[in-house]
């Protein structure tokens, strides 16, 4: 796991595993508390951090693709649009980033 801090591409994967994992926890867990025990904590805690994970997800997109000089219309289009797709960051991690990673 700390290999992936080594590399921008790495840090990119981080931050999109963390984001899918926010995500998870917030419409698997914290909405479904908050609408079935009336209980919004969990959904005002994890809803800012998903946006932040969110935001940092995005804006490294966007830098690791300047870096590494992605085609917009092939790679970065595909990665930006991940993070809008429930469980895209997972998916482009598998299929894209991780792929990257190894060369």
């Amino acid at each position: 796991m700390f290999s992936l801090l080594t590399t921008k591409i790495g840090r990119l994967r981080l931050i999109g595993i963390l984001e899918g994992i926010s995500l998870l926890v917030l419409i698997g867990i914290a909405v479904p508390l908050k609408h079935v025990l009336d209980e919004p904590l969990l959904v005002r805690i994890m809803g800012p951090v998903h946006g932040l994970l969110f935001l940092m997800f995005v804006i490294n997109t966007l830098s690791v693709g300047i870096d590494y000089r992605w085609k917009f219309s092939t790679t970065t289009w595909k990665v930006l649009v991940a993070c809008l797709v429930p469980f895209g960051t997972f998916y482009i991690d598998r299929r894209i980033l991780s792929k990257m990673a190894t060369l």
